[in-house]
């Protein structure tokens, strides 16, 4: 991206010429206002499109450009001085345009051109080939119409390794092309591959409708991971991307309100029924750049959760999207205290709402069109979202559950930028729990003042866990042996994840993990497993946050021995999590068990609930037996359960 173009993704038109001292207001879609460059108070000629970065006077001045037009008309600057003007606004540290960068931005047209062969390929292939005929249908099934089908330029990638490239190669591009556009992968030994096979292909664009890359859902059940992007390059940044967004901005524009909601097909359904400013964040952690991308628009973002993700268990550990569903990516994170400091910078309006336990968008418009708009106006500010969920359930007339609340909303409102927004949260935290208000503000964190607040990274993908204990208690030291073999082998964790898949039981989870600091390392070597720019193992070393570097080099050295090549340390590793497995479970049954004598005695009709846990429990108990039986009994030391 040039610097003429990054300034402009960077600032919006509509903000340089408001702050400049001209008074806009909406006019549809476009803004209007008197124009700065000729007197007049009469009629306002002065037309700002946010849409295409431009203005216009229609009247005495006929003239119009885009943003350095501007501001070299409004300040009598030369290009070069409003170029630099602007990018010390947008914060960006300009450099000439290198004969390598020219090359670059050359080849990158290169790129999208095959990226655009390669669209064309896969949908020619969903319609008009034996074996995507298949897949058409399952699109039916999903009430996707023929002609939602062609505008999402949905595709097939088939499962033979030859036709991709013989085609693209037919259309003029070279394999090497192939390779950087991530059409292709290459294995150690060389040989190029389609990175995609036998999955639905997802074309991805940017807001401008220029193709970056793709998402591929697996068709088959034991296929890993079952959603697979592009490999991160040059074109392909998933953290600045939202899935739909060339075919949604003009209608978040003309609605000013956008939604976000969790999956490629969640954004397809929501369009075909006339919801069009659905987008997705494609399972990535909501950043600050989707966010801006999305606040030239609008300054109303509406998340749009399922129950699990917007539910109290989720809530405090980042807004954590349980995706089960086959439609889904893995564990996107909507961390509440992020988005809360991004609203501030942003001076956005974000919101959360739940959908129906169980339901997605498409069932949801399908069975009621008009549900759809009822369940965002009922979305909430993030820290209403939040009180709530944590409250749902519970027995707020027990003192020690209104503390515990009281501990895990207080931090939230604190993080308010807004004192009337932070007062307005407290007063409606002291009505829920009952309590006096004056006692909540003897509670409440102090806000630090934004100068001396040191900036914090993201909240990792990581569901509620314990601080890690000594690294000789029992279960922390199996985590920390299966760590120290994935983290030096990450690709072993396909060879898990098909075997337990062969045996009725789901993949490998961070929610394998007890101890937060292991999952986090996992995370890691599952995201390592997903880029293509570094050897899986230095990636996840590199990626490491600073807190974690002594434990990994324990980890490290307790596992140096192993040679991961040998097979004994794959059926080591496969036992261990299987052991490791039925050991929650069985301690979840006698969990249960307690509960349920307790439900019986009271009479509490929940004590059937608990019976039906423990039959799962133990059904998946029997899967985990039958597993164990199967797996080869040798192993290491170390994965040992005492």
């Amino acid at each position: 991206m040039s610097n003429v173009e990054e300034i402009k993704a960077r600032l919006a038109i509509e903000d340089i010429v408001s702050e400049s001292g001209v008074q806009l207001r909406r006019a549809g879609k476009n803004l209007s206002g008197f124009c700065p460059f000729h007197s007049n108070t009469r009629t306002p000629s002065f037309a700002v499109f946010p849409e295409s970065g431009t203005w216009r006077c229609f009247g005495q001045c006929n003239e119009g450009g885009d943003i350095f037009k501007y501001v070299m008309k409004k300040e009598g600057l030369d290009f070069a001085e409003a170029l630099r003007r602007l990018a010390d606004r947008a914060g960006i540290q300009l450099r000439p345009t290198s004969p390598m960068e020219q090359a670059a931005k050359e080849q990158h047209g290169r790129l999208r051109d095959a990226l655009e062969a390669a669209v064309r390929f896969y949908h020619q292939q969903l319609t008009t080939t034996p074996a995507g005929s298949q897949v058409l249908a399952y699109l039916h099934g999903r009430n996707l119409t023929d002609e939602t089908i062609a505008t999402f330029e949905l595709g097939y990638a088939p499962d033979a390794l030859e036709p991709l490239s013989t085609a693209l190669q037919q259309a003029g591009f070279t394999l090497e092309e192939m390779l950087e556009a991530g059409i292709l992968s290459q294995a150690d030994d060389g040989r190029r591959y389609p990175r995609f096979r036998h999955r639905l292909i997802f074309p991805i664009r940017d807001a401008n409708g220029k193709m970056a890359g793709f998402g591929a859902r697996a068709l088959r059940d034991e296929a890993t991971p079952k959603y697979l992007n592009s490999a991160q390059n040059p074109l392909f940044d998933k953290g600045s991307l939202l899935y739909g967004m060339d075919k949604a901005r003009k209608v978040i524009r003309t609605q000013d309100e956008a939604v976000l909601v969790e999956g490629y097909m969640d954004v397809i359904a929501l369009h075909q029924a006339g919801y069009a400013n659905a987008v997705s964040p494609m399972g990535t952690a909501l950043g600050e750049q989707q966010l801006r991308t999305l606040k030239r628009l609008t300054t109303r973002i509406v998340l749009a959760l399922d129950a699990d993700a917007a539910g109290d268990k989720a809530t405090l550990r980042g807004l954590e999207v349980a995706r089960k569903s086959l439609d889904r990516e893995a564990d996107p994170v909507f961390d509440a205290r992020g988005l809360l400091r991004h609203e501030g910078r942003l001076q956005a309006d974000i919101r959360v709402t739940s959908l129906p336990d169980g339901k997605d968008p498409d069932e949801i418009v399908s069975a009621d069109p008009e549900a759809w708009p009822r369940l965002l106006l009922a979305a909430r500010p993030i820290v209403e979202h939040v009180m709530y969920s944590l409250a749902a359930g519970k027995d707020l007339q027990d003192a020690k559950v209104k503390r515990e609340l009281a501990a895990q909303v207080l931090p939230l409102i604190a993080d308010v930028p807004s004192p009337v927004e932070r007062d307005s949260y407290t007063q409606k935290l002291a009505r829920l729990l009952q309590v006096d208000e004056r006692s909540l503000m003897a509670e409440r964190p102090s806000r630090q003042p934004t100068a001396r607040r040191r900036p914090s990274a993201p909240a990792p993908n990581l569901p509620e866990a314990r601080p890690l204990p000594n690294i000789e208690d029992s279960t922390v030291r199996l985590e920390s042996h299966c760590m120290g073999i994935i983290v030096r082998q990450p690709e072993l964790l396909y060879r898990v994840d098909r075997a337990l898949l062969e045996a009725g039981l789901p993949r490998l989870s961070i929610n394998d993990f007890e101890h937060s600091d292991h999952q986090e390392m996992f995370r890691l070597s599952r995201e390592a497993l997903e880029q293509n720019e570094q050897e899986p193992y230095s990636y996840a070393l590199q990626k490491l946050p600073m807190s974690l570097l002594d434990r990994m080099e324990e980890i490290l050295q307790r596992s140096e021995e192993f040679d991961t090549e040998d097979e004994k340390v794959f059926e080591d590793l496969l036992r261990t999590f299987l052991l490791l497995r039925r050991r929650v479970l069985r301690k979840g049954n006698e969990q249960m068990r307690y509960l349920q004598q307790q439900a019986q005695q009271e009479g509490d009709l929940k004590a059937s609930e608990y019976q039906q846990l423990m039959i799962q429990n133990t059904q998946t108990l029997l899967r985990l037996d039958q597993a164990l039986a199967n797996a080869p009994k040798r192993g290491l030391p170390q994965g040992r359960l005492p």
